[in-house]
């Protein structure tokens, strides 16, 4: 099965990262944006429908502020968003218009995916804007999201977006070639990988650290957000941002960069909200019988099959379900927090308050069929 070739009602999610707009200087560059809205807008022509999930809007912010590097802390991060995000949507909004196009920005937050009618109504607005023509660019929102500029990346959001849109595809440029079998930065002659039909631990383990000083991202966001783009039924390219025509180029199908084939069976979307649309807080872990009996047997988990409670987490807490041989195979909505779960493991559920640590319905299978 080749690369999807993308036509008119198609929706493609863009995921542009820092490294990709500013210059040497750490500036957003005018004309990798012009390159950048001249593609969206030759897509746009042929009846493709593209969401721009877009980084900058903190190296925006940098030098207004009289910044010369990312700062540390949070309140410095969140000025530079607040004076940035306004100077890059205004840059954008010059750039599409010139091609007779509405920029439209939406900053969306984990609560905006966490609680079902606010994904509803995110849902509804992306739709929305769409259908009147608008390229909707997509942030977090920086100035109050502290979790996600502490320790996350648009990565994981352009995912969560191209499931939310139920887009066909997710291109995720970034300054390399695409996923190689080893680190190029250790490993300068290894190979683009060309394509990914499953994501593997080892393949995870070939992902290497974190990309540059001005971004938060790295090819290892790029395999996560893969892992969670493919379960949503969505096709991922990695690719170079600087190759020459790469939005079209992907939009034809052609091979350029890491594809990452979709999950042979869409979850659905509450399913998909339930593993990914917060980080789990921690890992309960449990032994085959348990696994077997919720990976074959579609069961739900039971304290009699955990052996053991890592991480500190409360009653309604995503966490991570792995067995201590084969790793995590399953996310879900816990129902006991960490200290609770610790007293109930290994013990019959006749003598216990609370009979399932997760339900069926709040479980999320992670490896074969969902």
């Amino acid at each position: 099965m080749g690369r999807p070739e993308l036509g008119a009602g198609d929706r493609l999610v863009l995921k542009v990262g820092t490294a990709s707009l500013v210059d040497a200087t750490g500036r957003p560059d005018d004309d990798r944006l012009a390159t950048l809205c001249s593609g969206i807008a030759e897509l746009k022509s042929s009846g493709v429908d593209v969401i721009l999930v877009s980084s900058g809007a903190i190296a925006a912010g940098l030098t207004p502020l009289g910044l010369s590097s990312r700062p540390s802390d949070i309140p410095s991060l969140q000025a530079a968003a607040a004076v940035g995000q306004g100077r890059l949507l205004a840059r954008y909004a010059r750039l599409l218009g010139d091609h007779d196009h509405v920029a439209a920005q939406l900053l969306l937050t984990q609560h905006d995916f966490m609680h079902r009618q606010q994904y509803l109504n995110a849902r509804n607005t992306l739709d929305r804007l769409l259908s009147l023509g608008a390229v909707p660019i997509v942030n977090e929102n920086d100035t109050v999201a502290t979790d996600e500029i502490r320790f996350g990346d648009n990565d994981r959001l352009a995912a969560l977006v191209a499931n939310l849109a139920r887009a066909k595809a997710l291109l995720l440029l970034t300054n390399a070639a695409g996923l190689h079998e080893a680190d190029p930065r250790t490993h300068p002659d290894a190979p683009v990988i060309d394509e990914v039909v499953r994501i593997t631990p080892e393949l995870e383990r070939v992902a290497g650290g974190r990309g540059s000083a001005l971004a938060s991202g790295g090819m290892a966001s790029k395999i996560a957000a893969a892992w969670v783009a493919t379960f949503s039924g969505v096709g991922v390219v990695v690719a170079d941002g600087a190759a020459p025509r790469v939005l079209q180029r992907v939009a034809k199908g052609e091979t350029l960069g890491t594809y990452f084939h979709p999950h042979p069976k869409r979850a659905s979307a509450r399913r998909l909200w339930i593993a990914f649309a917060q980080p789990p807080k921690g890992t309960v872990v449990v032994d085959e019988g348990a696994r077997d009996a919720v990976v074959a047997r579609k069961k739900s988990l039971l304290p009699v099959g955990v052996r053991e409670v890592q991480g500190r987490f409360e009653a309604g807490d995503a966490v991570d379900v792995a067995t201590s041989e084969r790793g995590v195979f399953a996310r879900g909505l816990v129902r006991y927090s960490a200290t609770e779960l610790n007293r109930a493991r290994g013990r019959s559920t006749t003598d216990l308050a609370r009979s399932e640590v997760i339900h069926r319905d709040q479980l999320m299978i992670l490896e074969g069929d969902t």
